[in-house]
């Protein structure tokens, strides 16, 4: 099989590669390049500078003959073949001025749509990176067909010159089979561009691609979390309990689910042992460690925001004790949407209707708090279509309709909990109690609340218990937490009417059905 045309002038220019080292190698090289120091738990830690988190403004496609008709331009911004060009060509001439760190890994646990990934990296922890959260446990074919990353921090665009928004560029080239990734070090650009391939690819291939984290029960059962940011999505599926498929991405074929990726990249804000022991535990030897300020003693102290809120670590999915491995399980039971409601009304578990869950998939709503970004100064509703629009390249309803037939198709019961605030708004209110979500979505998994009473929730219309062992009954109805219940009834219709204004887009889109089956402000 021949390589793209492509691939062979990337494979040309790297005139001092540096191949396929380990874990360990890299670890070294990193330390030897000073790119990180060692924490006390033996994890790398690195700063990424300016950039800790992504820059989605900076994320373009080149728009040409296989993507203008294809892609969701009003998700996704285009940009020239030129600008491609430039950056690419700039690219190859930094590439041979540079050692580069060169390897092959896999996107995708099943053998039969896992995608080849060739990178190209400037730095050493960029490619620890790269091994602890893809498939690199396997060697992939020298002439294997994919995807090649290009990833060179010290490479930066000139804006006005080459097009883009600023000096940071993460740029995909759906036709040629590469993406540039240049003047900026956050590592989280790489895990997503690929997801964002993935997410153009699989659905050709009759697989709904999805952000979620999805484990097994003791009994075979699956179960999937779907959930923006900071939701308890990697947090909720790091069960003891339950053998951990994956923590971000996966996909759904007709035999049942696998993880798209082989590591996993958790949140660090406030993280303790006791809290989420697996995720604290698998921060050791070869895990990078993003942003976390260290103590005198190299101690990580993840109270410590100085530098972002969003310290991340990134480890392979094996060092979580349950992973299940190969990374392949069922068709799901449950399927459960994560919110983070800082408007505190919603309840902290509803269950949806297939309808229902159609126009929560598509409204994909949490919400920002005072203090995440500058200008926020309280609690702001974010939609995101399928809980991760940004990584969606195809029109939304393609994978919305994939849900709705697979849900239909394998009956999959789909629940909403909310992880949020309750007994007023952000900075009035209270976080849920992480041991009450626990609690609930364990009895949602296990079928406990299978013969519990169950009453309609006002305005959003779907179903809540009236009980659930171990869980405070008040906090299940968020309204019986607020003290000023007028208050409350204002903010949950001031939530309601949110939600219609942004589903307003997909009016003569989708079904009255689906339209229908949202809140009624």
């Amino acid at each position: 099989m021949a390589l793209t045309k492509l691939r062979q002038e990337i494979d040309a220019a790297v005139q001092r590669p540096v191949f396929d080292l380990s874990r360990e190698e890299l670890v070294q090289e990193a330390l030897r390049n000073g790119e990180g120091i060692l924490a006390a738990n033996g994890a790398l830690r690195v700063a990424t500078g300016k950039r800790t988190g992504r820059s989605p403004k900076d994320k373009f496609f080149v728009d040409d003959e296989t993507t203008h008709d294809e892609l969701c331009w009003e998700n996704n911004q285009p940009c020239s073949p030129e600008t491609f060009e430039r950056l690419y060509r700039k690219m190859l001439a930094y590439a041979a001025d540079h050692k580069m760190y060169v390897t092959d890994v896999y996107a995708g646990a099943d053998a039969r749509y896992r995608l080849p990934v060739h990178f190209v990296n400037e730095l050493a922890w960029h490619q620890l990176f790269i091994r602890n959260l893809f498939i690199s446990d396997e060697a992939v074919p020298m002439d294997a067909e994919g995807f090649t990353v290009m990833c060179m921090p010290g490479v930066y665009a000139d804006a006005e010159q080459d097009g883009v928004h600023s000096e940071m560029f993460v740029i995909i080239n759906l036709k040629e089979k590469v993406v540039l990734i240049g003047g900026g070090q956050y590592a989280g650009e790489m895990k997503k561009g690929i997801f964002t391939v993935m997410n153009y690819l699989l659905p050709k291939q009759d697989v709904f691609s999805m952000h979620c984290s999805a484990n097994v029960g003791e009994k075979g059962d699956t179960a999937l979390f779907f959930g923006l940011s900071g939701t308890g999505k990697t947090t909720l599926s790091a069960d003891g309990t339950r053998a951990l498929v994956g923590d971000d991405e996966h996909g759904w074929s007709k035999d049942g689910v696998f993880n798209i990726e082989g590591g996993c990249y958790a949140k660090c804000i406030h993280l303790s042992e006791y809290t989420e022991p697996q995720i604290f535990r698998a921060i050791k030897e070869n895990t990078v460690l993003e942003n976390v300020i260290l103590d005198e003693n190299g101690q990580p102290d993840y109270d410590d925001i100085a530098l972002t809120e969003n310290t991340r670590a990134a480890y392979p999915l094996h060092y979580i004790d349950n992973a299940l491995l190969p990374s392949v399980a069922a068709h799901p039971k449950t399927i459960v949407f994560l919110t983070a409601d800082a408007f505190g009304v919603l309840p902290p578990v509803a269950k949806l209707s297939t309808e229902q869950a159609m126009y929560h998939y598509l409204s994909g709503y949490t919400s920002k708090v005072a203090g995440t970004e500058d200008g926020i100064v309280e609690p702001q509703a974010t939609f995101s279509i399928g809980f991760g629009e940004p990584f969606l390249p195809l029109p939304p309803l393609t994978y919305a309709k994939m849900l709705g037939e697979r849900i239909n198709e394998y009956g999959a019961s789909v629940y909403l909990v909310n992880t949020g605030w309750s007994a007023g708004p952000y900075g009035k209110g209270h976080r849920i109690r992480l041991q009450y979500t626990r609690r609930l979505v364990n009895a949602v998994l296990d079928g406990e609340l299978d013969n519990v009473q169950w009453e309609s929730f006002p305005v959003f219309g779907f179903q809540i218990p009236t009980s659930c062992p171990d869980v405070p009954a008040d906090i299940l109805n968020p309204r019986n937490t607020w003290e000023d219940k007028a208050a409350y009834d204002e903010q949950l219709h001031r939530l309601a009417a949110l939600f219609g204004k942004n589903v307003a887009k997909f009016h003569g889109l989708i079904t009255d059905d689906i339209l229908s089956a949202g809140p009624k402000a």
